[in-house]
């Protein structure tokens, strides 16, 4: 009784719901090409921690973002989620420490975050004791729903990964999708999705059936609705160390999945860091994919922690794999920080965005240029895919972590958030150099960023796989031809009848992208063939009902 007392009076404590932080400094310092301004607490003043923390833009207006982490009181053990929203482009902030959907005192934190095609806040978040639900908003944050369900047979799920379709051009345009991994034997991937803002959940399903323990779940989407799953694989004994990668592809809402549940190796960094005072730390897998219509359209991107397996060295490193083909074969790994190999400094718990020019950019605490018990924060950028990097410290001051107290296993968090909108970068994470963990972030610009000449390749005929493969109602295929020529791609069935005629015309040396809208044919097994000149090649795609 008196814990629930205690829990009620830091609640009514808790009754602020706006608060507007400072402008952001115009005393920007230029390095490496990007902005850099002085950092700020997005949301201070409080006396509960604020950790774990993500941020996601509105996809219909950048300059609406919103801010999610876990926060927690040590005097009382009451936990919520903190939710803060910019409506202005970040340069004014409003929020509270307690997500106000009821029942109030029974909620468990981990929240996972997104804004929906119709503007809709929605929230994912563990039960006080048991089972995964949601709340959504429909103003921006100021108000929330009383708790969904979107399933009970979770002990204590870990953070869900969550997306939304937000693409009119594709079918499942609304539909928003969510991923966890369930605390119980065998530990699998789990998945749900909404078509009405969060209102209602479908029936949860189990993607995988792993032999080793599954954690660390997350989702990205492709502007044409294909998602992409991708979680560690765990040993069976502590700490628990990060062994492989699964992955998993969905091209028909989440109905179906094509599964490799050991897409390649890792050695995660799970477990302490004595020499900053004994914090629990892991290497989760967090991924993204480019939607830029760029060269490197549809690349995936999966961003590890790891040590003892190359390219990593003998302490933590960022490590990068990336996908051309939608996740059928991997590259080799990428050390992604560029510091001395082995050389005992600890950079960990990446995040990574893709920008709207396909830069790859890279958070992660860093601690190069600090004490061994402290940490700072870099981002790592890349222009091409991956091949190079341009590294930069974003944090102005350095910090000492600390469990906190209070909070099961040693932690400090296990996630940092980013976003980007508009010209701008928004990196956050979690610091407590005032004290308590608060939520720290800077607007990096990208306005000043040069993007690096690239070689021009003479071009050749080619027939690239269309892509998605397999795909409901439509497709994308790429093609180029060396010269001028008349061009003739045509669709057939399997039995060899002609089915559609794409293209016919005569084209410039060049490379091409067109669309074939299947929406009219049965599902089954296609064939496609580019004729130019005395060019011929044919390829298979697939298309599911």
């Amino acid at each position: 009784m008196n814990t629930i007392m205690k829990m009620k009076k830091s609640q009514a404590l808790l009754l602020v719901l706006i608060f507007t932080i400072k402008i952001i400094s115009q005393d920007f310092q230029k390095s490496f090409g990007v902005e850099i301004g002085s950092n700020y607490q997005v949301y201070p003043g409080t006396q509960l921690h604020q950790w774990e923390v993500s941020i996601v833009t509105n996809p219909n207006n950048p300059d609406i973002l919103f801010i999610a982490a876990n926060t927690f009181l040590s005097s009382s053990g009451f936990t919520s989620e903190g939710i803060y929203v910019s409506t202005d482009g970040g340069n004014s902030w409003r929020g509270a420490d307690t997500c106000y959907g009821q029942p109030l005192l029974l909620h468990g934190g981990d929240p996972g975050i997104v804004i929906d095609k119709n503007n809709t806040f929605i929230l994912t978040r563990k039960g006080f004791s048991s089972g995964l639900y949601s709340h959504y908003s429909t103003n921006n944050g100021l108000t929330w729903s009383d708790q969904k369900i979107i399933s009970l047979d979770d002990l204590a799920p870990e953070r869900a990964g969550i997306v939304s379709d937000s693409n009119p051009e594709s079918i499942y345009c609304g539909r928003t999708y969510v991923l966890w991994v369930q605390l119980s034997p065998p530990f699998p991937v789990t998945f749900s999705s909404t078509d009405d803002g969060a209102q209602s959940w479908a029936a949860s399903q189990q993607i995988n059936n792993p032999s080793q323990r599954s954690a660390g779940g997350e989702l990205a989407i492709d502007e044409d609705g294909k998602l992409y799953a991708c979680w560690a694989a765990v040993t069976n004994s502590s700490p628990f160390t990060e062994d492989y990668i699964g992955f998993a592809s969905s091209s028909n809402g989440g109905s179906n999945w094509t599964l490799d549940e050991n897409a390649y190796d890792i050695n995660g960094i799970a477990g302490v860091l004595t020499q900053k005072s004994n914090i629990r730390v892991n290497g989760l897998p967090r991924i993204a994919v480019d939607t830029s219509g760029g060269q490197r359209h549809g690349w995936i991107y999966v961003v590890t922690g790891q040590k003892n397996l190359s390219p990593a060295g003998n302490d933590p490193d960022v490590i990068l794999n990336r996908s051309s083909d939608g996740g059928q074969t991997w590259s080799p790994g990428i050390r992604v920080n560029r510091d001395v190999l082995s050389n005992g400094k600890v950079q960990l718990f990446p995040t990574i965005n893709v920008d709207k020019y396909g830069g790859v950019n890279i958070i992660f605490y860093d601690d190069r240029n600090t004490a061994s018990d402290s940490f700072g924060v870099f981002l790592a950028r890349s222009e091409d895919g991956g091949d190079s990097w341009r590294e930069f410290e974003i944090s102005d001051h350095n910090f000492k972590p600390v469990p906190i107290g209070g909070v099961p296993q040693g932690k400090m968090g296990d996630n940092i958030g980013f976003t980007s909108s508009n010209e701008t970068l928004w990196p956050v994470w979690m610091d407590n150099s005032s004290g308590l963990y608060k939520i720290w972030t800077v607007p990096i610009d990208l306005s000043t960023v040069e993007v690096e000449s690239q070689e021009i390749m003479p071009i050749r005929f080619s027939l690239d796989q269309n892509y998605p493969n397999p795909f409901n109602s439509s497709t994308r295929i790429k093609y180029s031809i060396e010269e001028t020529e008349f061009v003739r791609m045509k669709i057939y069935d399997i039995l060899g009848n002609e089915i559609a005629v794409i293209v016919n015309e005569e084209k410039s040396s060049g490379v091409y992208e067109v669309n074939f809208n299947a929406g009219n044919l049965p599902g089954g097994v296609y064939f496609y063939k580019l004729t130019a000149g005395k060019h011929s090649v044919t390829k298979k795609l697939v298309l599911l009902k």
